[in-house]
């Protein structure tokens, strides 16, 4: 148990309340919450007073000055205090949530920072007798989280029915191997179709509407403009989520997923006659905001129609505010009662060569209208790239897209390709290939030992790299597809990385064919001259700049090694052939080294 003492007042004000926009309202609890608990511990009790007090402050926080800031809720400490209220942490079943920092994220699982080291089942894994192949695969690849849908149409499969069999299965499989579950919610859109729809709802097709193309024909698809759809998914996803609230009181689920890729292809909009009417009408208040208005490159005084507004990106601007008000009303109903965090992942469209809204899923939350999504819909905590785009260049810009300050990034599916994986545990949150128990490609078979070996190396010091990621700590490059080396400014040293063995071995490589480019790196600056490198297929240097440019240096000490119980454990020193030539190198299987370095 850890107790406030009034020397801490002034830290935690600054953590609390320093970058809550707005009014201090109920809406921002869960925020204030999670910071609580990540720094000081405050249990649920505690917390609720908190709220109560703070709920008798009637100003706008952003403007107050910070003494005064400091002197109210100082107060309210104060007034806590003195009731003789322990400030503990509650016995490891604190909600987890999203907290943030500079502009870098941390996902709290029991009070920590907790980064997912996932893989997500097939679609139609959530059966009884498929379940235990998911699991072995699962404990294979040594995740610490599994991602799996739950299926609206098995879920109320009458209306107003509800089978939570499934979802209870998945709870106490996942406790019997300590596993985290994230849960997909299947329901009005899967890959912008409604085939997890109950059947009961496919059968009435006029109360619940696939949306219209623009030659009038139907698209497989349904509408975000029908409410009974709506209020239908809505009610059911809010049982799902109060059946987690009593069903799993140590949060077993750290995360929800709601819909999966929503939006809709053969067809940019619903060209229906309700749609189009909504169309014609003025742009919603909430989309006005001269920032979010700036960032989709529109005047910020601009107001009018849809088409007045956004021109030639009307059509697709319209389609995801309906999607993502559509959700936002799915999510806040499941939120009021269980306020786990909620995310939606979105299919992606290019990056590099803006598209037109035809040529992908349009609607979903891809990067061009991310701000529209936050605009629209502000229960949900993030929204998530679904990373299947090849080269260098148009994954790191998608992670850089999805990297915002008011943004964490999640990458809950991908493919097998484990290139990008440090580059995640640097900026994000979560990491999730697709389909790892082979449902949908055949036997997973060799196609996971890569994220396996991965996983082995990072699972055992991932509450490490949680917190090192949350603190800026890390930092992480990947080989080019050119092979050239790549620089890391770490202060007073930079970190060199070439990929390949090195000057010694080049005789031995001339001949050989080109190589395709997988090598990675991740460097984690412990202090000045204290470093973490791991990696694969990597060569790693320095130089000494800053304070330290200009002076002769050496390896004070290079240890390979690995973690246990959140603390490293030798193998060996690396000296000699090992640290000379280009430095210390890390072939195939990834590993770690923890690097001093000195200044003569």
């Amino acid at each position: 148990m850890r107790i406030l003492v009034p020397n801490q007042i002034p830290d935690f004000l600054i953590i609390l309340f320093a970058r809550l926009p707005g009014f201090c309202s109920k809406e921002h609890f869960p925020v204030i919450q999670q910071n609580c608990n990540f720094v000081f511990g405050l249990d649920f009790e505690c917390w609720t007073r908190v709220c109560g007090l703070i709920l008798t402050i009637p100003v706008k926080m952003k403007n107050l000055p910070d003494n005064n800031l400091r002197i109210i809720c100082a107060a309210a400490l104060i007034v806590l205090l003195k009731t003789g209220l322990a400030y503990g942490q509650a016995n490891g079943t604190e909600m987890p949530g999203i907290v943030q920092n500079d502009g870098r994220f941390a996902l709290l699982v029991d009070g920590k920072p907790f980064f997912m080291l996932g893989g997500q089942s097939g679609n139609s894994s959530t059966w009884p007798r498929v379940l235990p192949d998911v699991w072995k695969t699962i404990d294979s690849i040594n995740a610490n989280t599994l991602e799996i849908p739950v299926y609206w149409n098995q879920v109320e499969p009458q209306p107003g029915r509800f089978d939570f069999s499934m979802i209870q299965m998945l709870l106490d499989q996942a406790r019997e191997r300590n596993k985290r579950l994230i849960l997909l919610w299947f329901a009005t859109w899967k890959n912008g179709s409604n085939h997890y729809m109950p059947e009961w709802m496919k059968l009435d097709s006029k109360r619940y509407p696939n949306i219209v193309g623009k030659d009038g024909k139907p698209v497989d698809s349904p509408s975000p403009h029908s409410k009974d759809a709506m209020e239908a998914d809505a009610k059911a996803f809010a049982e799902v989520m109060n059946y987690l609230k009593s069903a799993d009181p140590e949060h077993t689920v750290i995360m929800v997923q709601v819909e999966n890729e929503p939006g809709s292809w053969g067809s940019v909009r619903d060209y229906s006659g309700t749609a189009q009417k909504l169309f014609e009408q003025p742009v919603p208040k909430a989309l006005l905001n001269p920032q979010t208005l700036r960032e989709l490159n529109v005047p910020p005084d601009a107001k009018g129609t849809w088409k007045e507004v956004f021109g030639k990106n009307a059509d697709e601007y319209f389609h995801a505010w309906s999607v993502a008000s559509y959700i936002e009303y799915v999510a806040a109903s499941g939120k009021a009662v269980n306020p786990l965090p909620i995310y939606v992942n979105a299919a992606l469209r290019d990056p590099l060569t803006n598209p037109d809204a035809s040529q992908y899923e349009s609607g979903g939350a891809t990067d061009n209208v991310i701000p529209v999504w936050k605009a629209a819909a502000p229960s949900i905590d993030l929204v998530a790239p679904d990373i299947y785009l090849q080269g260098d260049e148009r994954v790191l810009k998608i992670i850089d897209l999805y990297s915002r300050p008011d943004n964490a990034l999640l990458v809950p599916e991908t493919g097998s390709n484990v290139k990008y994986l440090y580059k995640v545990i640097e900026k994000g949150i979560g990491y999730s290939p697709f389909g790892v128990d082979g449902r949908r490609h055949g036997t997973a078979g060799d196609r996971n030992a890569p994220l396996a070996r991965e996983y082995k190396l990072l699972g055992p010091m991932m509450p490490q790299l949680a917190k090192w990621g949350f603190e800026g700590r890390i930092h992480s490059v990947v080989e080019p597809e050119d092979h050239s080396e790549q620089r890391i400014n770490l202060g007073n040293w930079e970190a060199v990385i070439t990929f390949g063995m090195g000057r010694r071995f080049a005789s031995a490589q001339e001949n050989t064919s080109p190589k395709t480019a997988t090598g990675k790196a991740m460097v984690i600056k412990l202090g000045d001259n204290e470093f973490i490198a791991i990696g694969t297929n990597s060569r790693f240097t320095f130089n000494p700049i800053g304070i330290n440019k200009g002076k002769a240096w050496q390896y004070l000490k290079v240890k390979e090694g690995y973690y246990e119980n959140g603390e490293f454990q030798l193998l060996r020193e690396l000296n000699g052939d090992e640290t000379d030539w280009g430095g210390p190198y890390i072939g195939e299987e990834p590993s770690i080294l923890h690097i001093t370095l000195v200044t003569r």
